[in-house]
């Protein structure tokens, strides 16, 4: 809540510093005295429109200025530490500048903020009941909180919030499963021919590397046979062969080892010569054997090699480029069956949630419809007292189609002032009197629905005097316990019930030309005695007017 609010230079005020407390604070004066500029000040300072026109007359600029208690107002903490912005004692100072010349500038803490920061904070902080763009029980919004509160619906409105935030989650799937669907079925065609191609195909690992050799002996085969066949006879195969020479030269050694046995070694090794040698000529007699004259096989080695070359420059580079390929083809087309399971099972848990918010929405609506019932009733009651005979107040449940957030209807409050006139939102039925009155009962009614610190009512006594100003007073003076509630009033009745009650006066400005500016003072005692008798409409100096005035503040203590 409101500590302290300090204006310079707006309007007709040169300086005023205004002293706020808990509980009704009320601001009086003479008509034009300026009463309501202290609430104009306050929408100037929470970010409302502010144009130089507002800058009091000779001076450069106007200030307006708050210091404001936000201990416990988690809403408030949160907003600031998203901003960035601290409070280590437990409050808050706003303040705003608007200049002859140029832009209004804004600070809270200290540090510079936009115009929308101090809105987003004043609709933290107070709700002014007088001009219908700054009423919060006037946004759709807030109706449906507030008639929630009133009925004990919020946990249920939560659940039916929450049911839909699945539903709307297991649609965004969905929609993402359809997409990737429609995504993989235009290419379709194209990746089944790909993997067909593939497929076909039935590539080993290392393939190309063996039919690359293959290929070179095959082309190669002529070449081969003739120097293999050349080799095997030079080693075993004629009269001077390598094998024979070395079978002579072994046993030649094994006569004189016989004699000198120094010599063993060296038959070994010659022996071991003599059998490698020997493998070797086996060997190549089974290559020459083997070597294939086979043009038809070539053509065939040749033909799967430009096969696999072509799928290379495709998909490779490398053939293990290629089954890689065709591996990720698969797992796509993979997806078009694994999309309708996945599709199937959101589908049936779309269905299970939509039953789910079917249920606890109707329930929600039940719990609405009693609240709505109930709101209705009291608040059509509490209207008379405040100067509205014949007034009705009703909520509408307008059913809308589903599943939504805010469940199965929309919270609209109704209104109309007058017997026989159709019911109408309450900003379209009512003057800025009667509408702060329809507020007042409103708030009666409704309790502290929100941790909203400080209402402020400006117009709310016009046209309405006598028991229904006492009415007025004992709402305001009912609304306030627990709170902040600043009233801007000309009625005695309603001052009389103030816990702090300041008063405007208009006085020539000394050293102005005789300029008129308007001063508050914090009044008590006689002083606050003699502005209630002025307020009745008696001689503030007379015995009887004194006395009548006495007698309505003890009445209301």
């Amino acid at each position: 809540m409101f500590i302290e609010l300090r204006i310079r230079n707006l309007a007709v005020l040169s300086q005023l510093t205004l002293p706020l407390e808990p509980g009704l604070n009320v601001v009086t004066g003479e008509t034009g005295a300026g009463k309501s500029i202290v609430v104009d000040a306050l929408k100037v300072l929470l970010g409302g429109r502010a144009s130089s026109s507002v800058v009091r007359s000779g001076a450069s600029r106007a200030t307006v200025e708050a210091l404001a208690e936000i201990e416990g107002l988690d809403a408030v903490a949160t907003l600031l530490s998203g901003l960035g912005l601290e409070s280590e004692d437990g409050t808050l100072i706003l303040r705003r500048e608007i200049p002859v010349e140029g832009r209004s500038r804004g600070w809270v803490n200290g540090s510079p903020v936009t115009a929308e920061t101090l809105r987003r904070l004043g609709s933290l902080l107070v709700d002014i009941h007088g001009q219908h763009e700054h009423q919060r029980l006037l946004r759709a919004d807030f109706q449906q909180q507030a008639l929630e509160s009133f009925g004990g619906c919020r946990e249920l409105a939560g659940r039916v919030a929450d049911v839909f935030g699945r539903i709307s989650e297991l649609r965004a799937r969905r929609g993402a499963l359809r997409e990737r669907r429609i995504e993989v079925e235009s290419r379709a065609q194209s990746l089944r021919f790909q993997l067909d191609e593939i497929a076909k195909a039935r590539i080993r690992a290392g393939e190309d590397e063996e039919l690359r050799r293959e290929a070179n002996r095959l082309a190669n085969s002529d070449l081969l046979a003739r120097e293999a066949s050349h080799a095997h006879a030079a080693l075993d195969g004629g009269d001077d062969a390598t094998t024979d020479r070395l079978a002579d030269a072994v046993a030649r050694l094994e006569r004189l080892a016989s004699t000198d046995r120094s010599l063993e070694s060296q038959l070994a090794s010659l022996r071991d010569a003599y059998h490698e040698v020997a493998d070797v000529a086996a060997e190549l007699a089974r290559y020459f054997d083997g070597i294939e004259h086979d043009p038809e096989r070539l053509h065939s080695v040749m033909a799967r090699q430009a096969l696999l070359e072509r799928l290379m420059r495709r998909y490779g580079p490398t053939l293990d480029d290629v089954v890689a390929h065709g591996e990720k083809l698969q797992g796509e087309l993979d997806e078009l069956d694994a999309a309708d399971l996945n599709s199937r099972r959101v589908e049936r848990e779309l269905k299970s949630a939509k039953a789910e918010w079917e249920m606890v929405s109707e329930d929600l609506s039940g719990c609405r419809r009693r609240a709505a019932e109930g709101l209705a009733r009291a608040t059509s009651a509490a209207l008379p007292g405040l100067g509205m005979k014949g007034a009705r107040f009703e909520v509408s449940l307008e059913a809308v189609e589903g599943p939504r957030a805010g469940g199965g209807e929309r919270v609209r409050f109704l209104a109309t002032m007058n017997p026989g006139f159709p019911l109408a939102p309450l900003a379209a039925v009512a003057s800025g009197g009667e509408l702060s009155r329809a507020m007042l009962a409103l708030r009666s009614v409704l309790g502290g629905i929100d941790e909203l610190p400080t209402l402020v009512f400006d117009e709310i006594d016009a046209g309405i005097g006598g028991m229904v100003a006492d009415k007025v007073g004992q709402r305001l003076e009912e609304v306030a316990r627990g709170r902040q509630v600043l009233a801007v009033t000309h009625l005695a009745r309603v001052a009389a019930r103030a816990s702090n009650h300041l008063s405007v006066e208009k006085l020539p400005a000394p050293g102005e030309d005789g300029a008129a500016v308007s001063v508050l003072t914090r009044i008590e005692g006689e002083e606050r005695v003699r502005e209630i008798a002025r307020m009745l409409g008696g001689d503030p100096r007379s015995e009887s007017s004194l006395r009548h005035a006495r007698e309505l503040l003890s009445h209301c203590v």
